[in-house]
C-alpha cells in the first residue's frame, strides 16, 4: 500500500509539472530586424521595407471579406507572383510582369488596390519581360514571345503595339527616353544568329529610327544583350550580359564607354541582368550568379553592394533576381523569381 501511494504521489506531480509546464507563457520571439545596406561595420544606407507577393500585402479587408472569413473560415481570394521578371514604379505604384501567368500585376501601396491586366485582345500578354513608364503615363512592355512592344496606360488599358516579328528576334529590354518621345529596345538574339540589337523606336508611332550595333566584343557590338535603362541626362545603359559589361550610349546611340568585367569580385560581373538608374545617375546592376545589386556612379565606379544569395526567401535573400527600379524617392524595388517576390528597399534619409 505504501508502495502505491507513493507511486499515486509521484504521478499526480508529473501531471501538475506538465500543466504548469503548459500554461506557462511561451518564450518570447526574437524581435525583427529589417536589414540594412550596406551591412556593418559600414555605415547604412538602406533598410528594407516591405515585401511585395500577394494582393492583399495592398488591399484592405472589406466588410464582405470579413464575413465571409467568418462565415467559411476562408480568406479572400489569394492572388499574386508566380514568376516575375520587370518591375517599374512611381508615386506608389509598383508594376510587375509575370511570364508565367502572362500578364502585368499593378500593387497601388497608395490607393490600396491589386490589379491584373494583359489577358485580353488586343493587348494579350505572350511572354512580358521588361517594363518601363514614360512620364506621360504609358507603360511599355518587351513582349519576347509575341515579338513586339505593348503599350498601355497606368490603369492597364491596352493603347497601342510597337515594333513587329519583322525587326524583332528576342526584345528583352525597354526603356523611355526621359522625354518620353523615343523608346529603346534591346533585342538579345540568340546563340545562332547575329541579331544582338539596341533599337531606337519613335514612341508615338513605333517608326524605327535607329538600330545599333550586331553580336560582337567591339565596342559598340553586343553578346546577349538584355536589359537597358535611360538616365536623366539622356544617355542610355545596356546590360551586355555575354561581353560581362554594361555599355553606355547617348541618346541617338553613339557609343561613350563601358565598365565592368568577368569575376566574382566587387565591381565585376558574373550574370548580370537587370538594371536601373536613380535621379542622381547612379546606375544599379542585379546580377543573378551574385544574388545581389551592385550600385555604381555614372562612371561606373562600385558604391556599394545591396542583398545577398540565399537559401530562404528572408527579406535581404536572392536566387534569381532580374529586374530591378528606383524611383522618384529613391527606394529601390527588386524582383525575385525564384522567390516571388519584389522586395522594397527605402533609403534612410527617407521617411517611411
Amino acid at each position: 500500500m505504501p508502495h502505491q501511494i507513493t507511486r499515486r504521489a509521484l504521478l499526480l506531480t508529473g501531471v501538475a509539472l506538465l500543466l504548469s509546464a503548459c500554461a506557462s507563457t511561451p518564450p518570447p520571439q526574437p524581435e525583427f530586424k529589417p536589414p540594412v545596406f550596406p551591412e556593418p561595420p559600414d555605415p547604412p544606407r538602406f533598410i528594407f521595407e516591405s515585401t511585395l507577393r500577394y494582393n492583399t500585402n495592398v488591399t484592405e479587408e472589406t466588410r464582405m471579406d470579413r464575413l465571409r472569413r467568418f462565415a467559411t473560415g476562408v480568406s479572400t481570394d489569394i492572388k499574386g507572383l508566380v514568376k516575375p521578371f520587370g518591375v517599374v514604379a512611381h508615386e506608389g505604384r509598383v508594376y510587375v510582369t509575370d511570364t508565367a501567368q502572362r500578364i502585368a500585376i499593378l500593387f497601388d501601396i497608395t490607393g490600396n488596390r491589386y490589379l491584373e491586366f494583359g489577358r485580353d485582345k488586343p493587348g494579350e500578354l505572350q511572354k512580358p519581360i521588361a517594363i518601363d513608364m514614360s512620364l506621360q503615363g504609358e507603360l511599355y512592355i518587351a513582349d519576347v514571345s509575341a515579338r513586339r512592344i505593348s503599350v498601355f496606360d497606368l490603369e492597364g488599358v491596352f493603347q497601342r503595339h510597337l515594333g513587329s516579328q519583322e525587326i524583332f528576334k528576342r526584345p528583352s529590354g525597354v526603356a523611355v527616353s526621359p522625354d518620353g518621345s523615343r523608346i529603346y529596345v534591346i533585342d538579345t538574339g540568340g546563340v545562332d544568329n547575329q541579331d544582338h540589337h539596341m533599337y531606337i523606336l519613335d514612341a508615338q508611332s513605333g517608326e524605327l529610327l535607329h538600330t545599333i550595333g550586331g553580336r560582337g566584343n567591339k565596342e559598340g557590338d553586343f553578346n546577349l544583350p538584355l536589359q537597358v535603362a535611360t538616365a536623366p541626362d539622356g544617355r542610355v545603359y545596356v546590360v551586355d550580359k555575354g561581353n560581362f559589361r554594361v555599355k553606355v550610349f547617348d541618346a541617338d546611340g553613339n557609343y561613350l564607354r563601358s565598365f565592368g568585367s568577368i569575376g566574382r569580385f566587387p565591381g565585376q560581373f558574373f550574370s548580370p541582368k537587370g538594371i536601373a538608374i536613380d535621379a542622381q545617375g547612379k546606375v544599379y546592376v542585379v546580377d543573378t550568379a551574385f544574388g545581389n545589386v551592385q550600385i555604381f556612379d555614372s562612371e561606373g565606379q562600385l558604391l556599394m553592394v545591396m542583398g545577398r544569395r540565399g537559401q530562404t526567401s528572408a527579406p535581404g535573400n536572392y536566387m534569381l533576381p532580374a529586374g530591378i527600379d528606383v524611383d522618384e524617392n529613391g527606394k529601390v524595388y527588386l524582383v525575385d523569381q525564384f522567390f516571388r517576390k519584389v522586395d522594397v528597399y527605402r533609403p534612410l534619409a527617407v521617411v517611411e
